[in-house]
């Protein structure tokens, strides 16, 4: 950028981060790239002969619309060596509560078993279902799936969705010991599962939750301890891996606006105070240096006060900068051409 002091501005390798990492987390604000980038991003990926899986946690399901083609909630092959998989926070949650329901069935008393379903039904619209629901598909991905491909790449939801989603490990756990406390015969499971509830876990994320003993308990609630547990412990591995800046990097997209700029600085910070390790970014729909009118002079200037203001908020953070494109880019081809222009070089 002509106007703009790039350099000390590191750049974001993205074709290196391709090319050693199983785990790409793309996130950012609505409506600047993200999924386009993603889509490139797993489209040169395969192209450069990885095996990659691209799953999608939006709701909005904008893959689909990125690639013109129908996606939905079971692995589709785009390409040679790209699969994608959009997930339905909806029919996650009704999968989720019915492996919980069906478990639950099997330990509890008939009168535990209506209060149960009781709960169920409720929590079907209840605050953090779907984020629970999609944490555990998420966690299942990455400790499971991630074993049949090469890289898995994420479309994640809007940035405060994917920092809640990354704070809710101990949810079913805390959830299940609502369930049971009412229950004078769960008292003893009761205890076990304190052990699990997020005021126990959350300082230590990466504790594993069996150090804690379930000595003392019948064979019905040590089986649902070890059910929990079980739980538990596909949370912390995914926690694990989502913590491993050699197997893990999170990459933002945003463009030279304030709000995209604001937004993506928080994230950052609180990313990286939790633990998550931050790549870098990709700064879309940069205008170029020519201007031939008043008003795009004006806009022109304008970003590049933004660009100034973005390279202060994310300091030496890595950065790409892709240019505005002369059309929407939708479709295998426009994708892959897009794609072309995330390779090593300059902003």
């Amino acid at each position: 950028m002509a106007d703009t002091d790039t350099a000390a501005q590191p750049v974001l390798d993205l074709d290196a981060l391709l090319a050693s990492r199983t785990l790409l987390m793309v996130g950012g604000k609505g409506g600047v790239g993200k999924t386009t980038t993603a889509s490139a991003l797993a489209i040169r990926a395969a192209d450069q002969g990885r095996k990659v899986l691209l799953v999608s946690t939006d709701p909005a399901h904008s893959l689909a619309d990125a690639f013109n083609r129908p996606i939905g909630n079971s692995p589709t092959c785009l390409a040679p060596g790209l699969t994608a998989l959009e997930l339905d926070p909806d029919d996650e949650v009704e999968a989720y509560l019915d492996r919980v329901s069906a478990q639950m069935r099997r330990f509890a008393t008939p009168d535990q078993f209506r209060e149960l379903d009781k709960q169920l039904r409720l929590s079907r619209q209840s605050p953090g279902a779907q984020e629970a629901a999609l944490l555990e598909r998420i966690s299942r991905l990455i400790d499971v799936d991630s074993r049949d491909y090469d890289l898995l790449i994420f479309d994640t939801a809007p940035t405060g969705h994917t920092l809640r989603l990354l704070s809710l490990p101990e949810v079913m756990a805390a959830w299940t010991q609502g369930l049971l406390r009412h229950s004078d015969k769960a008292r003893k499971l009761g205890q076990v599962l304190g052990h699990l509830t997020p005021d126990k876990s959350v300082d230590s994320p990466l504790q594993d939750p069996t150090d804690h003993a379930t000595a003392g308990l019948d064979s019905r609630s040590q089986e649902v301890a070890d059910t929990l547990i079980a739980r538990q412990r596909l949370f912390h591995r995914a926690r694990r891996q989502l913590s491993d800046p050699v197997q893990t990097a999170f990459v933002f997209v945003l463009t030279p606006e304030r709000l995209p700029i604001l937004e993506t600085q928080r994230a950052v910070a609180s990313l990286t105070e939790n633990g998550i390790p931050v790549a870098g970014a990709v700064v879309n729909r940069v205008l170029p240096d020519a201007a031939d009118s008043a008003f795009f002079a004006a806009r022109h200037a304008r970003q590049q006060r933004h660009m100034e203001e973005l390279a202060h908020a994310l300091g030496a953070l890595p950065r790409k900068d892709l240019p505005l494109q002369e059309d929407d880019i939708q479709g295998l081809e426009a994708i892959r051409a897009f794609a072309g222009l995330l390779g090593n070089g300059d902003h």
